[in-house]
């Protein structure tokens, strides 16, 4: 079986004793062009997954900052085919960076689910977060996937109980995303030790990479989080960036900085 850019990535950051720095950008904010010279530049500066928001116009897991950065991006006219444009562009220039599509499932039933994987797929993306979409109810859309294995990552939250977390786990592919904290994206407060514990029992049950996110914004807390997990996420502090310097030229270098300094606190952590 073909290993997966996602496989490859983990594999390589463990033999390196790294972590995986996955950073949030939502498609098209302030615009498709500006988005792009955004995401080549934190590439560029260590940035290891790509996690590509479709800007939605009712994101309710996510906070203002995220919200308002949809809100921008939709201002701009971004829609479902553009971010699929986005990913093919990024993976011309990019040949092994995983890119996780973030998306609410209303988005993609409007869209068409047998024409989201086709598009998606060809266009070089490595699978789908859809927030809002339970175990229970996602057979309705990766059943109508006919081709070749699109993960659809799945969502551990810190009020999952055990059984629950193994039934998440079993039928996990690529990584899954373990949410630090109750509450929407953005708000504030880690706690890196109980995130630790959830991390170090989900771990138990899985393969996977666990990925820990919600709450992340600063080089301490990348160094903390990645002590116990695979992955850290970080969104909205990328996106407070952005908002905070949107009329600034050096705004790209700016975030090349910024995921410079968090790919940092990734590595030889014990």
């Amino acid at each position: 079986m073909t290993t997966t850019r996602i496989e490859k990535t983990f594999e390589r950051l463990a033999a390196a004793n790294e972590k995986a720095l996955v950073g949030f950008i939502t498609a098209g904010d302030p615009d498709m062009e500006k988005s792009l010279e955004i995401i080549f530049e934190m590439i560029g500066g260590g940035m290891d997954i790509l996690e590509l928001g479709v800007p939605f116009s009712d994101p309710t897991a996510d906070g203002p900052v995220i919200q308002r950065s949809s809100e921008r991006a939709l201002k701009s006219g971004m829609r479902l085919e553009k971010v699929a444009r986005m990913v093919s562009e990024i993976r011309k220039r990019s040949a092994d960076i995983p890119i996780i599509v973030f998306s609410y499932y209303n988005p993609i039933h409007a869209y068409g689910i047998e024409k989201f994987y086709a598009d998606f797929s060809a266009a070089g993306a490595d699978g789908v977060l859809v927030v809002d979409l339970p175990p229970e109810e996602s057979a309705e859309m990766t059943d109508r996937w006919n081709g070749a294995p699109f993960p659809l990552i799945r969502l551990v939250a810190p009020t999952t109980p055990d059984e629950r977390m193994k039934e998440i786990a079993a039928v996990s592919d690529g990584f899954i995303y373990m949410v630090s904290k109750t509450g929407v994206t953005g708000s504030d407060g880690l706690d890196a030790g109980e995130s630790g514990g959830q991390v170090t029992r989900l771990k138990q049950m899985t393969p996977l990479p666990v990925c820990v996110g919600f709450g992340i914004s600063t080089p301490d807390d990348v160094a903390a989080v990645a002590r116990v997990a695979d992955g850290v996420v970080i969104g909205s502090a990328f996106e407070r960036t952005i908002e905070e310097n949107i009329d600034d030229p050096g705004l790209p270098a700016r975030l090349a900085k910024q995921t410079a300094a968090c790919k940092a606190a990734t590595r030889s952590n014990p």
